[in-house]
Formats: structure tokens, C-alpha cells, sequence
């Protein structure tokens, strides 16, 4: 025997998945939403999510990145991307749809020890769900069992993503190893996907297990110096790779059942130094249920507050007969997310992907201008060339509050507090002002459902005549008539 072969490992026996891969292929398969509070909030965030993407279509750094690889390739019976003429394969379908939903930061948070988006995840669920839906009315081939998907059917999907991927992050930071939130992305989606492609609970298992070995992106383009676009597309990046994973389980790849926990080289010792991940609840519907809205303003999470409590400034000032040329100096007390995230003060603001993740410059932005709009974080826009807006940037100072920071942390309040003080050039000092918990929290829900369906209609309305309008407003405002129409045909509703 050579020395080479008489060197080879022996092969390892069959081995027990890694309980936490475990746990959440049983919730996938086994776990029965019974939550009516869930299902409602889902189909709020459904037509909030594709509102947002329509809305992204109007940014021309948007639809470059969209579309098929070839020009011109049609895919039949494949995914159709809401709001354009594209009809793709799943993969790219969900990369296009992933994308769009992300780019101007406008759809649903959760802020835990880790932040994201989770209805991120609708990129991939609703690439999915169309695409087998057309395939099986097409009688092309039979996916998913055959299944034609309903809209109620995305919106289970998306009550048990957004449960995976904020279960995950209530108490594990994958920030502070380096790692983007969107790893939770393409796990919970690759999770979900596999149960809409009727993969067994073992598949579903190897599909998991090959999520957490994907190569996981790193904040970089989240940060200072490298703040870029890639920020926008990487939920997009994600559910792409789920389906893409999800489909080669599909076709009899396997999966790694210590991905996370093999000494050396699992995901704990090469990508968390070494921790294992910590559960604060089992699998249910919570996070759905508590999921934040973004309502009033297209801006990152953790500002949301103090762009509220800067428009309540702004009316006070009115009434002084004051403007923000007479302030001198603010003060915003926050939570330590808020700084370690977008606490930007002195940082010059080189793009887009720098206003809109930068504190100072939204509030400096409402205080200036009493608005708060995608259009004010482009290059050459009037807030980003205003020379008062630049300096009054620069004067605002963000300190910590840590109680401000124990309730963001509280599962009972989960609050995103911001205060600001104001002192003017003439040495007055406003009252501080607070906002605690912003329009879309669970404790604001029903304010803020009539705004949602606005803003569902504001993004809308560019996109199609009136007539295809009136019928995603009736459909929006129907209930049980939207969950129960088939989803391929209310996608067709949004093509062009």
C-alpha cells in the first residue's frame, strides 16, 4: 500500500445534524401557524415589501442590476419580477425581486443583538412560489408536490422566515464577528424554500447545513471607508443563493451535519470565534408578530425616532419663528446601536449608502428641509449640496443613554428610543424631545396600519393605470380575498 493511501482518513459514520440545523427543519416541517395576529401583520408587510420594491424601480442604480444575464431571455414558465417586463429563471428571479425590495431601506426591521430585515426573505419565497406555481399549471414539470401557491402560503412562509431569522439574531451579534446580517437571510430562506420545494425534513436538513458553509458576506460595504451600494443588493445576493442551494439539494446533493459545531472548521470556530449561538424562545411566531414597520421615512431603523422628534422640533421652531439656520448645537441621547451603526457626525458623506446610514444627516435633512425622502440622499440632490444642512450635520452629537439601550434589548418593549435637545444660536434651550417607540411598533401597530396602506398606494400608483390601481387597492383592502387568490396570478397583476 502506498503511503498515501495508507494515510487516508477513515471514512466517518453517519452523524446527528447539529441540533440548532435540528430544530429549525422540524419547525419548517412540523410547526403549524395558528396565529391570526401573525398572519395579519404578514400580509401587511406582503404588500408593504412589494410597495417598497416598486418604489426602487424609480432609481436607475436599482434596474441596472436587474434582469436577465442575456438581454432578452425569457424564461418560460419562469419567476415574473413585479413592476417590469422580466421573466427569469428562480435564482435570478430572486435576486431581482430580493434586490428591490432592499434598496432604499424602507421595508420591515428587527433590531436585536443582531438587525435586519426579514421580509427580505420575500425575495426568495416569492421567486419561488411563482415559478412552481407556473411550472405546475403549465403541467412542465411537478414541483413542490405539484402545489399551486396561494398568497396565504407566502404569507406562512414568510411568518416562519421571519421567525428564523429573528430568533437567530435576538441574542446572537453577528456584527460583531464581522459577518452582514443577510447570512440570516439566506438561511431562513433556504429553510423555508426547501418546504415550498416539497424537499423531505432530512433534505431540508442538508439544504440548511449548506447555507451556514456558503461563503457569509462581511459588513465591509456597510462601513466607513467602503460604504457602498452592495449594501442594497445583498439581501437580493442572499435569497439568490438560497434558491440556488435549495435546487441542488433538490437534485441529490447532500449535506454537512456538524457544519456548525466540527472543531476547526465549522462555522463556531471559523466564523464566531469559537461561541455557539443562544436562544432566548423556541420557534413560533413571535418575531412576525413584533416585526417593526418603516411607515414614515426611508432611512436606517434606528434613526427612525429622531427624525420623528426633529419633525416635532421643526413645529416648535415655527411657532418661535425660528429656523434651523438659528440652532447652534444638538444632542441626541440614544441607544449604543444607533452609534455603532450610523453615528457618522464628522465622517464626510461620499454617496448615497452614506446619507442614508448616517443619523446626523437625517435629522439635519428634517430639521432643514421638514422631510425625509429617498431622492435627498443621491449625489448632486438639493439636502445633499445644502451647505446648511452640512454644517448643521456636524453639530449634532449623539451620546449614549443606557437605559435607552436596556430597552431596546427588553423583549417586552424592544423600543428604538431617540431624544433630542436643541439650544439655539441665542442661547435658548429647547425642551428635550422624546420618542420612545416609532409609528409601526407593535405599541403604535394600529396607527400606523392606515399609514402603511398609504404608502402601499403612493407606490403603487407610478407603476400602472388606474384601473390596475383600483384592483390592488380592493385586493390590499380584502382580506380573505387576497390570501386565498392563487399567487401567480396576483403576480401577474404587477407586470409590465
Amino acid at each position: 500500500m502506498s503511503n498515501l493511501k495508507s494515510a487516508a482518513a477513515v471514512p466517518a459514520g453517519p452523524r446527528e445534524f447539529d441540533p440548532e440545523i435540528t430544530d429549525m427543519a422540524s419547525y419548517i416541517h412540523n410547526y403549524k401557524i395558528d396565529s391570526e395576529l401573525a398572519f395579519d401583520t404578514a400580509r401587511y408587510v406582503f404588500l408593504d415589501t412589494l410597495g417598497c420594491g416598486l418604489k426602487a424601480l424609480e432609481f436607475p442604480q436599482c434596474t441596472k442590476l436587474l434582469g436577465p444575464v442575456v438581454p432578452g431571455t425569457i424564461v418560460p414558465n419562469g419567476t415574473c419580477v413585479p413592476g417590469t417586463p422580466y421573466q427569469l429563471d428562480p435564482v435570478l428571479g430572486a435576486f431581482n425581486i430580493g434586490a428591490m425590495i432592499r434598496w432604499l431601506d424602507f421595508n420591515d426591521c428587527w433590531l436585536a443583538a443582531e438587525w435586519g430585515h426579514p421580509s427580505d426573505n420575500l425575495g426568495a419565497i416569492l421567486a419561488v412560489a411563482d415559478w412552481v406555481s407556473r411550472t405546475n399549471r403549465a403541467g412542465a414539470q411537478k414541483l413542490g408536490n405539484g402545489k399551486i401557491f396561494t398568497v396565504r402560503d407566502v404569507l406562512e412562509g414568510m411568518i416562519k422566515a421571519h421567525e428564523i431569522q429573528g430568533c437567530l439574531a435576538l441574542e446572537n451579534s453577528f456584527n460583531k464577528v464581522g459577518l452582514d446580517h443577510v447570512v440570516l437571510v439566506k438561511v431562513a430562506s433556504t429553510a423555508v424554500v426547501s418546504g415550498m420545494l416539497g424537499l423531505s425534513e432530512g433534505q431540508t436538513r442538508d439544504a440548511i447545513s449548506q447555507a451556514w458553509c456558503d461563503g457569509q458576506s462581511m459588513r465591509t460595504y456597510r462601513h466607513s471607508p467602503n460604504t457602498m451600494s452592495r449594501k442594497s443588493w445583498a439581501a437580493g445576493d442572499a435569497c439568490e443563493k438560497a434558491v440556488n442551494l435549495c435546487l441542488k439539494v433538490l437534485k441529490g446533493e447532500g449535506g454537512m451535519a456538524t457544519v456548525l459545531s466540527a472543531p476547526v472548521w465549522g462555522f463556531y470556530d471559523v466564523n464566531f470565534k469559537g461561541g455557539n449561538f443562544k436562544f432566548q424562545r423556541p420557534y413560533g411566531s413571535y418575531v412576525m408578530e413584533n416585526v417593526l414597520f418603516k411607515v414614515s421615512y426611508p432611512a436606517e431603523f434606528h434613526s427612525q425616532t429622531a427624525i420623528e422628534a426633529a419633525k416635532r422640533i421643526n413645529a416648535k421652531l415655527q411657532q418661535m419663528g425660528k429656523t434651523a439656520e438659528d440652532i447652534d448645537i444638538v444632542t441626541n441621547r440614544t441607544h449604543e446601536a444607533c452609534i455603532r451603526i450610523i453615528d457618522k457626525q464628522l465622517k464626510p458623506m461620499d454617496n448615497f449608502a452614506d446619507r442614508d446610514h448616517c443619523v446626523q444627516y437625517m435629522v439635519a435633512t428634517m430639521l432643514v428641509f421638514n422631510r425625509l425622502e429617498a431622492t435627498d440622499y443621491t449625489d448632486g440632490s438639493e439636502a445633499a449640496t445644502s451647505p446648511l444642512l452640512e454644517s448643521l450635520r456636524k453639530r449634532i452629537t449623539c451620546v449614549e443613554d443606557p437605559q435607552y439601550t436596556k430597552d431596546y434589548h427588553d423583549p417586552e418593549k424592544r423600543t428604538i428610543a431617540n431624544a433630542l435637545t436643541v439650544k439655539l444660536k441665542d442661547g435658548t434651550t429647547l425642551e428635550e424631545e422624546v420618542v420612545e417607540a416609532p409609528l409601526g411598533h407593535k405599541l403604535r401597530r394600529e396607527e400606523a396600519k392606515p399609514e402603511i396602506m398609504a404608502k402601499y398606494e403612493r407606490h403603487v400608483k407610478p407603476h400602472f393605470d388606474s384601473e390596475r390601481v383600483q384592483k390592488l387597492l380592493e385586493l390590499a383592502a380584502d382580506k380573505a380575498g387576497l390570501e386565498n387568490m392563487e399567487v401567480d396570478k396576483y403576480v401577474d397583476l404587477y407586470r409590465k
